[in-house]
């Protein structure tokens, strides 16, 4: 005979909350997030709204564009769990030209789900610290390497002048 379900004492308030995370996941649809839960979607809509930019759905480009069609690089990090950025898992030269194309990067800081600020930055300011270093990884190995696998980028590799956005209610977290 099988065991009787017994909920969590907490599935009723789960159950309560559903319905406006059904809003959210709504929201995001509109703005080209098929799902809040997966690859940082809801982080990413958020960051979307605030520098106005708009998804780029394709897994393989970069994440999103502005109303004149200039493309961007987004990366999240929560700093509860880890204090560098990770990169594309397949970085190659095809990814690093890619990176290098876009015409910003955009950094945001998050303590757990509170976005806390974000960074703007030129790609040409991380080409000697970071592409080309991972390049020439790339290259020294034959191009044997096909994969260099999730290379970060360093929180202290953003400069506290090139804070685009400072969420002020986040000064507590």
């Amino acid at each position: 005979m099988a065991k009787q379900l017994v909920h969590h004492p907490d599935k009723s308030e789960m159950d309560r909350l559903f319905p406006a995370i059904r809003k959210y996941q709504a929201l995001a649809a509109k703005h080209g997030i098929g799902d809040i839960f997966q690859d940082n979607g809801g982080k990413l809509l958020q960051a979307l709204l605030i520098l106005n930019l708009q998804c780029m759905s394709s897994r393989e480009g970069n994440d999103a564009k502005d109303e004149d069609g200039d493309e961007y690089e987004l990366k999240t990090v929560n700093v509860l769990l880890t204090q560098s950025f990770s990169t594309h898992h397949h970085l190659n030269p095809v990814i690093l030209a890619k990176y290098r194309k876009v015409c910003a990067w955009y950094f945001s800081i998050y303590q757990g789900i509170e976005l806390v600020e974000i960074y703007r930055i030129a790609p040409e300011k991380l080409e000697v610290d970071y592409f080309a270093r991972w390049e020439k990884k790339w290259r020294d190995s034959g191009g044997k390497i096909s994969t260099i696998q999730r290379y970060r980028l360093s929180m202290s590799a953003l400069p506290v002048n090139w804070c685009l956005f400072r969420n002020r209610w986040a000064a507590g977290v």
